[in-house]
């Protein structure tokens, strides 16, 4: 296999979302057009963080390499008049309101988009797993007339998630912040 060039190397290993990608837009900023970054991360979320943050930007998202754990992801700087505005999820509901509807009977649908290990040590009561980097191909199982809350740890890969939603013809979704890092109400959890 041919040997991948990057002109910088960012080290995100042992971090979480949402620092691997924090951390690579900061980077990225500081290429010219056309150089290549090499972000080291051991987050298995930063596979669809960093690839779904490259496609949203306009930045090219040029492969990954797993290798003991630790993934490579490999972007390009997109030339200026490529990038894309970053833009945020505009509809939002906190933890708070999500739990009052959970605790009034409204039943309410919450689609959890991180990993399976981070789903499977601590959710929110009803919440089903569909890890961002599924989301597209769980598509045909979601009905689009129907209203979704979606969550993550921090409130960055659900927007993602929301974005791609929207963009796929879903028209009642919002975005859980700040997210399970910020849940302090019951949780099931895998026995």
């Amino acid at each position: 296999m041919t040997s991948l060039q990057a002109n910088r190397m960012l080290d995100c290993v042992g971090l979480a979302c949402p620092l691997p990608v924090v951390r690579t837009k900061k980077a990225i900023d500081e290429l010219n057009a056309g150089e290549v970054l090499e972000v080291r991360a051991t987050d298995k979320g930063s596979v669809a963080d960093l690839k779904s943050w490259s496609n949203r930007t306009g930045h090219q998202y040029v492969g990954l390499k797993e290798d003991n754990g630790v993934f490579h992801h490999f972007i390009r700087k997109a030339e200026p008049a490529d990038t894309k505005a970053e833009k945020k999820y505009p509809h939002t509901a906190t933890n708070e309101e999500v739990h009052s509807k959970i605790c009034s009977g409204q039943a309410i649908t919450v689609i959890d988009v991180r990993e399976p290990a981070e789903y499977a040590f601590g959710r929110i009561p009803g919440a089903i797993s569909v890890p961002l980097g599924r989301l597209e191909e769980q598509l045909p199982g979601l009905d689009p007339g129907k209203s979704y809350y979606v969550v993550c740890r921090t409130g960055n890969r659900s927007d993602m998630a929301c974005q791609i939603l929207t963009d796929n013809g879903f028209q009642q979704v919002k975005n859980v912040t700040p997210g399970m890092s910020g849940w302090t109400y019951d949780q099931e959890q895998e026995n």
